[in-house]
């Protein structure tokens, strides 16, 4: 019975106290609109408000319409407001699961400069996701997965980050500091450092080691980078970690880095996102800045 055109007419005759103007106001003719006005009477069986009073004197139903009226309005053009973001893709959620150890020291930086550019993007971090992270990104509990291993699944496109190089990483005084490479061999006599996490999801056992059953000598693990590297500073065992992460840790310049293999063991990391959302602008976006901010290292895989 009441509809949004006629909450607009009272809010305009509120401001406006005059039929006359308020119909030019809402591109209306002044019959036109003392005709909807009627209606609107006829329908609820009372009078909105005194006729032939300057400035407007509202009766106790047009006033209580008119409070809707104040209350509804704004809530509405406020919702269209969002609907048109929505649309623009300017507006949604961005929860982004990690699936690598060594993914927050260059993502944390960059949200803090992706996030004032998209006020609007609901942003959030995941690391703990256990050994189901794609199901996690089907059932829509996450919005983008970063991640060294695509999974394929239905609905789910993986777009391509960068590449990047896993070195071993040594104290110049360690007797694999010598060598211009490493092979599977050379690793499974000596420690490795890593992170506490399923063997097989590390490029180091599932691509170099594995494949010429080598396993190392013994396996320490650690959460943190820095307290790996201090082990390896320690003369502790040998630590294999991304090239550009290396660089970004001036305190540990004098370590040594070796490449495995002649050609270096080269990995690619990917976005992993629901394809109907992989051309949403703030998912777009996000990926062009991750692409910009580790380019130095580029090789195709």
């Amino acid at each position: 019975m009441i509809e949004i055109r006629h909450l607009k007419t009272l809010l305009s005759l509120a401001s406006t106290h005059s039929v006359k103007l308020s119909a030019a106001e809402l591109s209306m003719t002044q019959s036109a609109l003392s005709h909807q006005l009627k209606n609107l009477e006829s329908q609820i069986g009372m009078r909105l408000f005194e006729r032939k009073t300057q400035p407007l004197v509202w009766t106790q139903a047009g006033q209580t319409l008119l409070n809707l009226a104040q209350d509804v309005l704004p809530r509405v053009a406020q919702t269209e407001q969002t609907l048109q973001a929505l649309h623009k893709g300017e507006e949604g959620r961005l929860h982004i699961g990690v699936d690598c150890h060594t993914c927050f020291d260059w993502l944390l930086p960059l949200l803090r400069d992706y996030q004032p550019d998209w006020p609007g993007v609901d942003v959030d971090v995941v690391s703990s996701l256990g050994e189901q992270p794609v199901a996690a990104l089907a059932s829509r509990q996450l919005d983008l997965l970063i991640t060294s291993d695509p999974v394929k699944a239905a609905g789910i496109a993986y777009l391509p980050l960068f590449d990047y190089e896993l070195v071993a990483c040594v104290t110049p005084e360690h007797p694999l500091a010598d060598k211009p490479s490493l092979s599977p061999k050379d690793l499974a006599e000596h420690t490795l450092i890593t992170y506490p996490v399923p063997h097989w999801k590390l490029d180091v056992f599932s691509r170099f080691l594995m494949p010429a059953k080598r396993a190392p000598k013994q396996v320490r693990y650690s959460e943190l980078t820095l307290m790996m590297l201090q082990q390896v500073e320690a003369g502790r065992g040998v630590c294999v970690l991304p090239r550009w992460l290396l660089a970004a840790q001036p305190g540990f310049d004098k370590l040594v880095l070796r490449p495995l293999g002649k050609d270096g063991l080269w990995s690619r990391l990917y976005a992993g996102v629901a394809a109907q959302r992989a051309s949403q602008p703030y998912v777009q976006d996000f990926i062009h800045r991750v692409a910009d901010t580790m380019q130095p290292e580029k090789r195709e895989i």
